[in-house]
């Protein structure tokens, strides 16, 4: 079991359709994260984003791979780091569900451990920023 996990809960003010298609688009992600994002493999599903797809998460030469795991319209992205990175045994999952107010809960959770010895608690609360940032994000274009 990974020694880290950074996580996030928050409630989205739209249905999951909505906040899935934000989420699961490679391109659409960068903006929410604040990091440029771009699909570099296409999956063999449908949906190009889908299950197998690959993204690069950085600019330039500097970045990493992600690698999509399960892809579950509206519900479920799972995803692990797939390069050479400051992460090991690296998982992310992205699960949504309803509220009774119509609204979305999102529950993001990014476990890992490090490479780098003494780099694991900045990375998780480097993570946790970016997953709150991303939220607040998301909460405002979801309006």
């Amino acid at each position: 079991m990974p020694a880290y996990k950074a996580e996030l809960i928050d409630i989205l003010p739209a249905s999951r359709d909505r906040v899935f298609d934000h989420l699961a688009d490679h391109n659409r992600l960068g903006s929410l994260i604040g990091l440029p994002v771009r699909r570099i493999r296409d999956s063999d599903q449908a949906d190009p984003n889908g299950t197998g797809s690959v993204r690069w998460i950085g600019l330039g030469p500097v970045g990493f791979e992600e690698t999509i795991l399960t892809f579950e319209p509206e519900r479920l992205i799972e995803y692990t780091v797939t390069s050479l990175s400051g992460f090991r045994n690296h998982h992310g999952r992205v699960r949504l569900s309803d509220t009774t107010e119509g609204h979305t809960r999102l529950h993001y959770t990014i476990e890992f451990d490090e490479v780098i010895p003494f780099t694991g608690n900045s990375l998780q609360r480097a993570l946790e920023r970016i997953l709150r940032r991303g939220a607040r994000r998301l909460r405002d274009r979801l309006r």
